[in-house]
């Protein structure tokens, strides 16, 4: 848990003082997936544009589909908009008590206490299913199930080179 983390909750505190890039977001996303965009909660929209500013400039040629999963790789969390400071009660307990941590984590009902811990596991799972609601193609819907995945255990995977890019951005932000 570094600065980036610290950093992150910085900003999604005074994401309100902030305006979203809609325009930019509205060049890779159809109607449907906007208004999915829209549903996320502020600050993890603005956290979802600086993920696509961040995979364009990696390379010149940046794929419909990955500029697609940045701006929605964290849409699961729309399920359940948490406070800030549920996602770092959420975040330290898993640092410091991983025991407890999965005993939160894992399924069972989405009540207040058990909700950040919920949604941090299952939110790409639950992004994947809203994506499979919308048609989106099989890559969009891959990466974003995966994109909180350890990337090593995808080697070999065709779009394996997709969620490195999707990751590195995710994690600079």
């Amino acid at each position: 848990m570094g600065i980036q983390r610290f950093q992150q909750g910085i900003r999604a505190l005074f994401a309100f003082t902030q305006d979203v890039d809609y325009e930019l977001a509205e060049r890779y996303l159809e109607s449907e997936q906007m208004t999915l965009f829209r549903s996320m909660a502020k600050s993890e929209q603005l956290h979802s544009i600086n993920v696509l500013r961040d995979i364009l400039k990696q390379e010149a040629q940046t794929p419909q589909d990955l500029a697609i999963v940045a701006l929605l790789h964290d849409c699961g969390k729309s399920r359940k908009h948490l406070a800030v400071w549920q996602k770092t009660i959420s975040v330290l307990v898993k640092k410091f008590l991983p025991a407890l941590d999965k005993k939160l984590s894992t399924d069972g009902e989405l009540s207040f206490w058990r909700a950040p811990f919920m949604v941090r596991q299952n939110h790409p799972q639950w992004g994947a299913e809203l994506l499979r609601q919308l048609n989106a193609p099989e890559r969009v819907v891959w990466l974003i199930e995966h994109h909180a995945d350890t990337a090593d255990n995808w080697q070999g995977h065709p779009y394996h080179h997709l969620l490195i890019r999707l990751q590195e951005a995710d994690d600079a932000n």
